[in-house]
């Protein structure tokens, strides 16, 4: 091994130790930005390295060196409109569309890289195969949360068993592969197989799950990035495809654990209505408090302690800086003010997050299911803001879509405030208990408009009181 060879050995570990330690800053509010910055350099001296190892053997042609920079160049304007463009509101749908890239880029290096023994040929089935599922599933998957495909699930008639057959002959395709080297034919073969199996396999799972199909998305997409990695015999791919899978695979368990509910009867779908408006004006036959803004207002400035519980009517409405304005306005009157998310609020992992974040809410008023539970007996007001199956008290019986479901435990609240467009079920598609109980008014209204209502109000009330 020569100098220079040992050189870019380093410069592709000093990468990889990047990716770990932006992979562990992102579990933090406060040092996500910073981690994800260190990532993007480390792949970038990645990127950089490998162009200076293609130019230093020669090993690339005229032609192949300007599609390089030709699709170096169209990802890096894609990806700069993307991130000054895309709102935070559809994020969730431009994280999918990402997966998507990221498995059909995977798929494609095998297709186009004549396997070479058995371990190469392993690998580039599993890669062609892994890459084409997440390719075709996370096209669907974008297009339900963009509103592109009906949101609820989507059952096609044999749906099950064509997909049964496509993996069949996938399988066969692949003994034919690794076993008896069949013609690269057989690859494009599961190719195809793979692409109807994601598409089958994503239709049927509705809106209620997205978070979880787009964490699991994320990882399949790491593991098709490791196997082209083993393709092409690149470390740094290895390393971050690996990286990526196994975050991913953990994230889409703790996401499930969340939603009480086993990853195979996510895949098996059916869970989730679409996001129609719903235009029920009652909870069962049970009666319901209703409330103004005025009123609401003065609970808020009274309290001591008000906890904000976010849900995806808040990222709907685009509601976010009208949330951290009302937060920002009860701090300076002396409120203790903290927002409760829950794990799989929204339509993607840490989506609350990352539209509180956007809105320059404090990292330390950002707090998890198991850290705000505690705190609601102590809380005077809690003000649900478009969150409805996260905070079902139905969750703790048995025999309802929710039964076991881990909730904000939002009912043990003093007082509690509900702003929603309407008494609409949710995604489990039941009442939710919460907003018949004594301590619950519901302000019905858009997010925005409510917030920016309560808002006003609070105001108004703090200039009397001056």
């Amino acid at each position: 091994m020569s100098a220079v060879d040992t050189v870019v050995h380093l410069v592709y570990l000093a990468c990889a130790t990047s990716f770990v330690l932006g992979l562990h800053l992102m579990n933090a509010p406060a040092t996500a930005r910073r981690g994800n910055r260190i990532s993007a350099a480390g792949m970038a001296v990645a990127i950089a390295t490998t162009a200076v190892v293609l130019a230093r053997d020669g090993s690339a042609r005229s032609d192949a060196v300007a599609a390089l920079v030709a699709g170096a160049g169209a990802g890096a304007v894609a990806g700069l409109i993307a991130a000054r463009r895309v709102r935070m509101t559809a994020m969730p749908q431009l994280v999918s569309l990402f997966n998507a890239v990221g498995g059909g880029a995977a798929a494609l290096i095998a297709l186009g890289e004549p396997a070479g023994g058995t371990r190469a040929a392993v690998t580039g089935v599993l890669d062609v195969l892994i890459g084409a599922v997440t390719f075709s599933g996370s096209l669907v998957a974008s297009g339900k949360l963009a509103g592109r495909i009906p949101g609820g699930p989507i059952v096609v008639p044999v749906g099950r068993a064509i997909t049964a057959l496509t993996g069949v002959a996938a399988v066969a395709l692949a003994v034919l592969v690794v076993g008896f080297d069949a013609p690269s034919a057989a690859l494009y073969g599961i190719a195809g197989c793979a692409l109807a199996a994601g598409v089958l396999l994503t239709l049927p799972i509705g809106g209620a799950d997205m978070p979880v199909v787009i964490s699991l998305l994320n990882a399949c997409t790491g593991t098709a990035v490791a196997m082209a990695g083993f393709v092409l015999e690149s470390t740094p791919l290895i390393i971050a495809g690996g990286l990526v899978g196994a975050a991913g695979a953990i994230l889409t368990k703790l996401m499930a654990d969340a939603m009480n509910r086993s990853i195979g009867s996510i895949i098996a779908g059916g869970y989730g209505t679409s996001d129609a408006v719903a235009v029920t004006t009652g909870a069962g036959s049970a009666p319901v408090r209703e409330i103004t803004a005025d009123d609401a207002a003065i609970q808020l400035a009274y309290a001591s302690r008000v906890v904000i519980v976010p849900g995806y009517g808040l990222a709907a409405a685009q509601a976010q800086h009208e949330a951290v304005a009302l937060a920002e306005a009860l701090t300076e009157r002396g409120v203790d003010v903290s927002y409760a998310i829950h794990p799989v609020a929204g339509r993607m992992p840490g989506h609350m997050n990352v539209l509180l974040a956007e809105a320059n809410a404090p990292y330390e008023q950002l707090r998890d299911l198991d850290e705000s539970n505690p705190e609601f007996a102590r809380t005077d007001v809690a003000l649900v803001v478009g969150a409805n199956d996260v905070t079902n008290p139905a969750a703790r019986r048995p025999g309802n879509p929710v039964s076991g479901m881990p909730i904000l435990d939002v009912d043990k609240a003093h007082s509690v405030i509900v702003l929603k467009r309407s008494l609409g079920h949710g995604y489990a598609g039941i009442d939710n208990e919460l907003y018949t109980t004594p301590q619950t008014a519901m302000l019905f209204g858009d997010a925005k408009a409510s917030l920016t209502a309560l808002l006003d109000a609070v105001h108004v009330y703090a200039e009397g009181r001056s």
